[in-house]
C-alpha cells in the first residue's frame, strides 16, 4: 500500500505537490464557490444593484415630472382645464368629443352627440 502511495505522487508532476500552490487553489475554490460572499453571489447582487439603481433614477425622474404637472395645475385654470380636457374627457356642454384608440390598426371613433 505504501509503494503504491508512493508511486502515485510520484506521477503527480512536481509544481502540483507543492503544497503552498495546492492551499491557494483550496482557498480560491471555497472564495469562488463555498464562502458566503463567494463571487458568483456577489455578481448577482452586483447586477441587482444597478438595476435598482436604474429603478432609482425612472422613478425620481417621474416623480420630478408629475411634481412639475403639479405645480403647472394649481397654478393656471388654463392647464387644469387642459389636463381634465385630456385625461378624463371632459366638455363643455356644447361641445363633442371624438375619442380614436389605435389597437393593432383598428380605428374606431365614438361620438358623443349631447
Amino acid at each position: 500500500m505504501n509503494e503504491f502511495f508512493k508511486a502515485f505522487i510520484n506521477k503527480i508532476p512536481p509544481i502540483l505537490r507543492n503544497r503552498y500552490l495546492l492551499t491557494l487553489v483550496v482557498f480560491l475554490i471555497w472564495i469562488l464557490l463555498f464562502d458566503n460572499n463567494n463571487l458568483i453571489d456577489r455578481y448577482h447582487y452586483m447586477k441587482n444593484l444597478r438595476q435598482l439603481e436604474k429603478d432609482k433614477r425612472y422613478y425620481q425622474e417621474r416623480i420630478e415630472e408629475d411634481r412639475r404637472k403639479l405645480n403647472e395645475l394649481k397654478t393656471s385654470d388654463e392647464n387644469l382645464e387642459k389636463f381634465a380636457r385630456e385625461q378624463y374627457f371632459m366638455k363643455k356642454d356644447n361641445e363633442d368629443i371624438y375619442i380614436i384608440v389605435d389597437d393593432d390598426d383598428e380605428k374606431y371613433s365614438e361620438t358623443d352627440n349631447k
